[in-house]
């Protein structure tokens, strides 16, 4: 906070699924304000039904129901957003917090929160509410993981790979007719049925999510955040991209994964691109350097497709076809954090000890009905190697078990 010049923070919203509420709380099942002034500790402000879900974050908690909302209600004419400016005016008081930099965390309503927030700064003409930057505080502190925070992620990795595994076995065990998987009744497979099966596994080994899936074919897999239209059918030859995110319960530590499958077959096109991706993915992960920028091994990258005669962000920016985004993104409480290496990075976005980051080159063509993606997540781990977290094996062509 004194590196940033930040003399208080305020995080708002629920314990769960509020990635900086779960980082400095521990997350629950409670929805409140964190708030803290530099050099002295924290306090969790929640209401009372809630308190015992609070108290296990150790820190210290308060009740809303000694700033009542009614009363502040009642002298602010009916204004909501003044009346709940009020509260927080008291409750900062409390904290014995007037002036300085205050930096605002957490998920809220954005019109509600503004309307909040710039009343509160009425209030408090001293306090000024301080501007994110790249170098934010809470997102510096999340870069680096712990011993604890890499097991958790490890984790949900294996839970991720294992419901990728039963993936697999579910679709190679169906029967094919005419090209279509078919189910016991003889209707065709789809898209849909697989989703439903991926969320009931997940859920089953306590994961969740949140996010949604990637598991789109064909055309679809040639667009890279397509999630895929859950009434196509399943259909031997055609590329698959399964992009999977999971995260734990209450929206803890993610994880991230892809894999490209054809089913019995591929094409010569698509094993030949899919050749080129792994080539590339190989290549990449053998030549990560800690202490190195992200966005160098991006344009390295971009060079090794476009020798390949693909279009690239930088001999076409824009481009639709070929290799359209970034390399990689640290993952954590958020499924995209820093370090970034594509359009997002920033001047300097280090590949340090500690970060978890994804490597996901792809090649992408919807329009001849196709797309290839591979991605790992992975550990920089202190002595500057770098550790993928959930192996699964990288094999394009699923052979059919059914007849």
């Amino acid at each position: 906070m004194l590196a940033n010049d930040i003399d208080a923070i305020l995080v708002t919203g629920s314990g769960m699924h509020n990635p900086a509420m779960v980082y400095l709380t521990g997350g629950g099942h409670f929805n409140g304000d964190y708030i803290k002034k530099r050099g002295l500790p924290a306090c969790l402000f929640v209401w009372p039904m809630e308190r015992d879900e609070a108290a296990k974050s150790g820190l210290e908690v308060r009740s809303y129901t000694d700033y009542p909302f009614h009363r502040l209600l009642v002298q602010a004419g009916g204004d909501r957003a003044q009346a709940s400016a009020m509260q927080y005016s008291r409750m900062l008081a409390d904290m014995n917090i007037s002036n300085g930099r205050l930096a605002l965390y957490g998920i809220s309503d954005l019109s509600q929160s503004f309307a909040v927030f710039s009343n509160l700064q009425q209030l408090l003409p001293g306090l000024s509410l301080a501007p994110l930057q790249d170098s934010d505080l809470i997102e510096t502190a999340r870069l680096t993981k712990d011993d604890g925070e890499v097991e958790r992620i490890r984790k949900i990795g294996k839970v991720t790979t294992q419901v990728v595994g039963n993936t697999a076995d579910f679709l190679t065990g169906h029967s094919v007719k005419n090209g279509v998987l078919v189910k016991r009744n003889d209707s065709p497979l789809t898209i849909g049925d697989v989703k439903s099966r991926i969320n009931l596994w997940l859920a089953e080994l306590g994961a969740e999510n949140p996010e949604g899936t990637i598991f789109s074919i064909g055309r679809d897999a040639g667009v890279p955040h397509s999630a895929g239209n859950p009434n196509d059918l399943l259909r031997t030859g055609q590329s698959i991209v399964f992009d999977i995110y999971p995260c734990e319960q209450g929206g803890g530590y993610f994880y991230d994964f892809t894999r490209t499958w054809c089913l019995a077959n591929a094409s010569d096109e698509i094993q030949a691109v899919y050749e080129q991706v792994l080539s590339v993915y190989n290549t990449v992960l053998e030549e990560l350097e800690a202490g190195k920028d992200f966005s160098i091994y991006q344009k390295r990258v971009c060079d090794l497709f476009a020798a390949m005669g693909h279009a690239t962000p930088l001999t076409n920016p824009g481009t639709l076809e070929g290799y359209v985004h970034g390399l990689g993104h640290g993952i954590g409480l958020d499924i995209h954090e820093r370090p970034m290496s594509g359009s997002k990075a920033s001047a300097h976005e280090t590949l340090i000890p500690g970060a978890v980051i994804t490597i996901e080159p792809g090649l992408y063509y919807p329009e001849k009905g196709y797309g290839v993606r591979l991605e790992d997540s992975a550990w920089i781990r202190p002595d500057g190697k770098f550790e993928i977290l959930a192996e699964y094996p990288l094999d394009l062509v699923l052979p059919m078990k059914a007849s």
